[in-house]
């Protein structure tokens, strides 16, 4: 008899939820994978301040004993560099490997960085990272890809339903993340936390490799492969960065000119990270090949990308400036039992799955009544919404001086942020498709997502510089920040909508 999940079609083949059985590999691959990503991350912060004295009383040591402000600007970089792959993650599916091989090659990386993090020592931990990033910039570009490519058929009824399964594979991986990594390398031993990622992360990728039989023949194909003067200029121009920066990092080490610190490491990715996606952008906006309401199109394409930036700065520091308040200055416990900080980082995905099918339900009923509140609507809800989470976060700020606050308030905030996601994060997927230039289509997607990059490599150049994010003046004012956006895209909403032309 076929199980529940791989039913037999009409034509006598095995489905999974009446979707093709690709959708079952891939769905298992990226719930692996985000199980190892959020319960990695779930740690990072709590693990780079053991030891220290931003690290909470009684806590676990045997971590990095740094500040809470170089955690957080770690932390920061680690999330704007995943982010900032997915562009070359994508380009190697379309022009070197294809999107099946890429993922693969990406899941080996993955594991291999859970292991340098599993091992116990400081150059393997940032070994580890960076190519956790890079792993993951890979998969993530191109596992989507390969989701929409089961359903051959442009009218297939079952491909937005395909995705949402899909993305429940997602929240699932990273709910369950913090109950196990979390747990784990919280209270027995941080390194067997990050041994556990690369278990899930090999299991992902064993699974991967097993069920890719029954991908689409697409996934295997590169697109639009590299001719042979490309290679060579594409080798050429990497090895020539290679030695750029090589040649600089050895001379601020040999010279003794600068100190040469950890900022020194940080300070030039969070550059980057803000400046590629300014490049990518221009570069897109001055291709002689757009019509001009493609230009105009992008034009208001800024608009969305600059307010998801201010959006994703606030965002993201879940698992930096909330997880390290909820570590030191918030009392966990329930019935006798003290909850582990690292179950914070389970909300927003449990969250994700309770509240966005009604989220959606509450939208459809309104369009019926042609009351949905349009794209640049839900944009300022989202923003205003992420900005009073910070506003409400000054409370317990506030209250905790010496002392411990409840942890409810970090459940509100959450919770907050969960519903300003549901109003931006899939609005902005879509909106995406909707503006992008015809040429560029395929990487109009890799582009929205550089817009965490973006966010995410502020508040690193913010803790590089000395700022206190965990300061009550700099949450003030990053609330205020976000507000402000969401009311300014909101005045604007005339202007925004004719460079949108029909799209809504």
């Amino acid at each position: 008899m076929a199980s529940s999940l791989t039913k037999p079609s009409a034509a006598g083949e095995k489905t999974f939820f009446g979707h093709p059985r690709g959708l079952a590999t891939l769905f298992m691959t990226e719930m692996w994978e985000r199980f190892s990503y959020y319960g990695m991350r779930a740690l990072l912060v709590l693990y780079l301040v053991s030891g220290g004295a931003d690290a909470a009383t009684g806590s676990q040591g045997g971590g990095l004993a740094y500040t809470a402000a170089a955690a957080t600007a770690i932390y920061s970089v680690y999330v704007s560099l995943v982010y900032l792959f997915t562009l070359p993650g994508g380009w190697f599916g379309d022009r070197v490997w294809g999107a099946r091989k890429t993922v693969a090659i990406a899941s080996v990386v993955i594991v291999a960085g859970h292991v340098s993090l599993a091992l116990p020592t400081q150059a393997m931990f940032f070994v580890g990272l960076a190519l956790v990033a890079v792993g993951s910039g890979l998969l993530k570009a191109n596992i989507s890809t390969m989701v929409g490519q089961l359903y051959t058929d442009p009218k297939d009824v079952r491909r937005d339903g395909g995705f949402t399964i899909f993305y429940m594979g997602i929240n699932l991986g990273a709910f369950a993340a913090p109950f196990a990594i979390g747990i784990l390398g919280e209270k027995v031993n941080w390194h067997l936390g990050f041994g556990l990622a690369a278990v899930g992360m090999a299991l992902g990728a064993i699974q991967f490799m097993v069920g890719s039989k029954h991908l689409a023949a697409a996934s295997s194909e590169v697109p639009n492969p590299l001719t042979a003067p490309e290679k060579r200029a594409v080798v050429t121009k990497t090895l020539a960065t290679v030695a750029v920066v090589a040649a600089f990092y050895l001379v601020v080490a040999f010279t003794g000119v600068w100190d040469l610190t950890l900022n020194w490491a940080l300070l030039p990715i969070t550059v980057v990270g803000l400046l590629i996606p300014i490049a990518v952008i221009a570069r897109i906006k001055s291709d002689k090949d757009l019509t001009g309401e493609e230009q105009t199109k992008m034009n208001a394409f800024v608009w969305f990308f600059v307010a998801a930036a201010v959006f994703w700065m606030i965002f993201d520091q879940g698992g930096s400036t909330l997880s390290l308040f909820g570590d030191t200055s918030t009392e966990r416990a329930i019935f006798g039992w003290e909850m582990p900080n690292t179950l914070f980082q389970s909300l927003n995905p449990m969250f994700v799955m309770i509240f966005a099918p009604i989220v959606a339900a509450i939208w459809l009923a309104l369009a019926r009544r042609n009351r949905e509140p349009d794209t640049i609507v839900k944009f300022s809800m989202g923003l205003v919404i992420i900005g009073a989470s910070f506003f409400v976060f000054l409370i317990p700020m506030g209250m905790a001086g010496d002392g411990k606050v409840t942890m409810w308030w970090l459940v509100l905030i959450f919770l907050m942020h969960t519903f300003g996601e549901l109003c931006l994060s899939p609005v902005g997927l879509s909106l995406t498709t909707k503006l992008a230039p015809a040429k560029y289509a395929s990487q109009m997607m890799g582009v929205f997502f550089l817009a965490v990059t973006a966010g995410d490599s502020v508040t690193g150049m913010l803790s590089i510089a000395g700022v206190d994010l965990n300061g009550q003046g700099v949450v003030a004012l990053e609330a205020a920040a976000a507000v402000l956006a969401g009311f300014a895209i909101y005045m604007a909403r005339k202007k925004v909508k004719s460079l949108m032309g029909e799209v809504r």
